[in-house]
């Protein structure tokens, strides 16, 4: 039996014979109508599947109207509300507005009236949800080994996902240290190629006489210590994804022979005569501004509009806010669990040094400093007497603003701030940690999706789906 995709629309009357007309008022609409008569019928059926609109009259036998309103926008169930009642004013209707109401209905009002104010609640309620859903989609905390929330990462993400699948050449860009090959093995990850080979070869790390052996391979007796025919990163890399760092360093003789590969899928191995073919993606990078290379001589400019296809710019980590304490403690937990010390956050003080630090060796220089903290010490809190000296006398002296890592217990009544460093909103740990988040509130959900920086109305969807699931325990009633 397939099941009812009609938007569902909860009617909570308490008069049967008005009840009985709203419903035929509204049954050529395409909803599905519930009734209830009495408040607490009414939030018992919210509360066990929320509904994408209310009529609720704000007269009832049981409790007050005004209550439920407040009760669904508190809780954040999603539900347009349209509020009705015989008694209505100007007054009760800005208190509703205020409330959370979408909309207001007078008795007595026509069947006209009522259609077009669901029609506009349930548009608003659609709208709210494909925001929502925009939000879960692209405010992410990391995409394919890359990590950050950070307004320039989501600009990354968004690049990548939309570039991996096609064949086209990306260019990134970035100073040293951003993350531009992890860059360009998500790119990998999340193409068709990704079952393919992945080769990534750093133009400046290798001689100018070898790097063209390098790329293209060589037969044997090409040049002196040949002494065998080899494969280059062009034909190990076929049917899947070759990445040339530091492409600017690329000798300029070699730059033409790499643009004909480019254009033609075809090459000479040095010191061969015949020519090969080689089905890959490129994905080149550079930490130098590629147009004043090309200014100055140093790139061909051919080259560079052949490469500069998709251009993703890797933001400098002192652009990236809060992804700092991000990437801290993901490296500190990594660290730690490879050199088997017990390190499982940072104290305030470390943390304002870290976000007040300037970084100019981006996420590089992060993960030096995570890891010569986690081998030089050990403790259950990194203390500002661990940082290394640059980092110690660079001026970090601010108190670190409230945030989700050090809010104070609401259960032990001490007010004494308690670690939860845990409450991250990871994708691969989502439930562990929306429920360690709900756990350390006092199952204050409004409270722990502020701390998580989501909705109230995710938690309770995400949470109905895992009950149903049977990943979690339905909370006793």
């Amino acid at each position: 039996m397939m099941s009812d995709s009609r938007p569902l629309v909860l009617l909570i009357e308490d008069t049967p014979s008005l009840a009985a007309l709203y419903v035929e008022y509204l049954r050529r609409e395409p909803v599905r109508v519930m009734v209830t008569t009495t408040g607490q019928e009414g939030i018992a059926a919210i509360r066990s599947q929320a509904p994408s609109a209310v009529l609720l009259d704000l007269n009832l036998p049981d409790m007050a109207g005004m209550d439920i309103l407040k009760e669904v926008t508190t809780n954040g169930y999603g539900c347009s509300v349209i509020v009705i009642t015989a008694h209505g004013s100007i007054n009760t209707a800005v208190e509703a507005m205020r409330n959370g109401a979408h909309d207001f209905l007078m008795k007595p009002f026509d069947p006209d009236r009522l259609k077009v104010t669901l029609r506009n609640g349930l548009a608003h309620q659609k709208l709210l949800s494909m925001v929502e859903t925009y939000r879960e989609t692209y405010d992410r905390t990391g995409l394919a080994g890359l990590i950050g929330t950070s307004l320039p990462m989501q600009q990354v993400y968004r690049i990548i996902e939309s570039a991996a699948p096609s064949r086209a050449t990306v260019f990134i860009t970035g100073e040293s240290g951003t993350g531009k090959e992890l860059c360009a093995g998500a790119i990998h990850q999340l193409s068709p190629r990704r079952t393919g080979p992945y080769v990534a070869l750093n133009c400046a790390a290798i001689s100018r006489e070898l790097i063209e052996s390098e790329i293209f391979g060589h037969v044997k007796g090409a040049f002196t210590g040949a002494t065998a025919d080899r494969d280059g990163a062009a034909r190990r890399a076929s049917g899947g994804t070759l990445f040339l760092d530091e492409l600017c360093e690329m000798d300029l003789s070699l730059q033409s022979k790499l643009l004909r590969f480019l254009q033609t899928s075809s090459f000479v191995r040095v010191g061969g005569n015949h020519e090969e073919t080689a089905d890959l993606r490129f994905v080149c990078a550079t930490n130098r501004d590629p147009l004043a290379e090309v200014q100055a001589g140093r790139l061909r400019e051919d080259l560079f509009y052949r490469l500069h296809v998709v251009p993703i710019h890797m933001p400098p980590l002192r652009e990236r806010g809060e992804d700092v304490l991000l990437l801290a403690n993901h490296l500190l937990t990594r660290f730690a669990e490879e050199e088997r010390k017990r390190f499982r956050g940072f104290a305030p003080e470390v943390e304002a040094t870290l976000l007040s630090y300037d970084w100019p060796g981006n996420v590089r220089q992060l993960q030096n400093v995570i890891r010569n903290i986690v081998v030089l010490h050990d403790g259950e809190t990194v203390l500002p007497q661990m940082l290394p000296v640059a980092l110690a006398s660079s001026g970090a002296s601010r108190t670190p603003p409230l945030t989700a890592t050090t809010v104070a217990h609401p259960a032990n009544g001490s007010g004494v701030a308690e670690d939860i460093g845990s409450i991250r909103p990871l994708a691969v740990i989502e439930r562990d940690t929306i429920e360690r988040a709900i756990q350390l509130c006092a199952g204050n959900i409004p409270r722990a999706a502020e701390l998580l920086d989501i909705s109230p109305s995710t938690i309770y969807r995400k949470r109905q789906r895992w009950i149903e699931e049977g990943l979690i325990l339905a909370p006793a009633s």
